[in-house]
């Protein structure tokens, strides 16, 4: 695989807080690695969860109460249907329904990026999500569990080879909240089978493997137990902790990996406590820690994007701290590229 271009590119999470896809679509497009944008404000559709059920088996929706849960009894129904449509590709196709804006992507001018990027939520954080009509998490029934995972996996490749068709340099992230909670003691689904289950599932995906979360998992697993090639870190809250682990960090960096760093805030509380300037500083003291432990700047440089700490759809003021800070990592991204003398 050709190795991904660092040199403190920006990209941002998938889902945006905006009401109308025009008003996104020049957002997603304002990084150096652009996406798709994900409206869920747009649409009950457009929630990444409900994004991925399409065409699962035995899933329910009620638009009206924004739920989404699975029918047991259904699902093994509707597998003999889907064993024959699953030989289509258009099954594992996003539809217009499920996300407006994603054919409006594909059809933008994409050939002045480097990168282009879709993403797509994980098993993990799925199966722990939806839940069945016992209210049980399905990640905890082995036969759905173990369909699920080929499910979203053919899911991901779909989105993957579409991306691939508009633009030769793409890739798919894996949005994973799920893990800070899943490597734990589960009653049912082992930290063990967890890990042993997602590596399995990275490795049938096409294309560079990146995953993006926004807490605390098991860093030392993700840096060095999955072979990704991107792993994009709400650094804002957790840099403290994450950068602890410099030895894991050092041997990702080394071979190829890229690191996105989220060092902005989308939270107007926070954000309007903050400025480009402080916000830079904070991600050169966490570099500096690094190569104090043995990390070459150079190298840090070289694996790394520049990033929104995480997505956010609360603030009051709709889309407007999201652009500012949008804003804040184009600005940082140019300070460090000018310092740097990356070209």
């Amino acid at each position: 695989m050709k190795k991904l271009p660092g040199n403190c590119m920006t990209t941002a999470m998938g889902i945006l807080p905006h009401t109308k896809i025009e008003d996104a679509m020049p957002l997603s497009l304002s990084v150096d690695i652009p996406f798709w944008p994900q409206l869920p404000r747009y649409s009950f559709y457009e929630d990444m969860y409900v994004q991925v059920s399409e065409n699962f088996p035995g899933i329910k929706l009620d638009e009206d109460k924004n739920k989404l849960w699975l029918d047991t009894g259904s699902f093994y129904e509707e597998l003999a249907d889907y064993a024959v449509r699953s030989e289509d590709a258009e099954t594992f196709k996003l539809s217009k329904k499920y996300s407006a804006a994603f054919d409006a992507f594909l059809s933008q001018d994409l050939g002045k990026f480097e990168l282009v990027r879709g993403q797509n939520i994980g098993p993990l954080s799925f199966g722990l999500k939806i839940t069945d009509e016992n209210k049980k998490p399905i990640i905890y029934n082995d036969d759905i569990r173990s369909f699920m995972f080929d499910f979203i996996a053919q899911k991901i490749n779909a989105q993957y080879r579409q991306l691939l068709a508009v633009h030769p340099n793409t890739f798919v992230w894996i949005d994973e909240p799920g893990l800070e909670i899943l490597f734990g003691s589960f009653t049912g689904y082992s930290s063990d089978l967890a890990k042993k289950d997602f590596k399995a599932f990275l490795d049938a995906l096409e294309g560079p493997r990146g995953v993006h979360l926004c807490g605390n998992p098991d860093w030392s697993f993700l840096l060095s137990g999955l072979d990704l090639d991107i792993l994009s870190v709400d650094i804002y809250g957790n840099g403290h902790i994450f950068t602890r682990y410099a030895d894991e960090i050092k041997s990702f960096l080394e071979r190829g990996a890229i690191l996105s760093w989220g060092i902005v805030p989308t939270l107007t509380e926070e954000l309007d406590t903050e400025n480009p300037d402080h916000l830079t500083a904070k991600l050169e003291e966490y570099w500096a820690y690094l190569v104090s432990r043995g990390i070459p700047m150079a190298t840090i440089l070289d694996r790394a994007w520049i990033a929104p700490a995480r997505c956010c759809l609360v603030n009051a003021d709709g889309a407007a701290t999201v652009e500012r800070a949008y804003d804040a990592v184009r600005r940082i991204s140019r300070r460090l590229r000018e310092k740097y003398n990356i070209g």
